[in-house]
């Protein structure tokens, strides 16, 4: 289900360059971000706090999902 929250500044992610598996991120007003299947726009979105977005941005870098 879409959250809504207005999002602005949708982009892809860099990490989908290639991929068949891609998705958008965009800013959400209240400081968190907003994530969205770039193939199935009209599925929705669903949004997070900062303070999550921060969270799964670092275990990203630290590679945490890396298989």
């Amino acid at each position: 289900m879409a959250s809504s929250v207005p999002v602005t500044g949708w982009r892809k992610s860099s990490r989908s360059q290639g991929a068949e598996t891609c998705v958008e991120v965009g800013r959400v007003s209240d400081a968190g971000a907003a994530v969205r299947d770039t193939k199935n726009r009209a599925a929705g979105h669903f949004t997070t706090t900062a303070p999550q977005w921060q969270n799964f941005v670092e275990a990203i870098k630290a590679g945490r999902f890396d298989r």
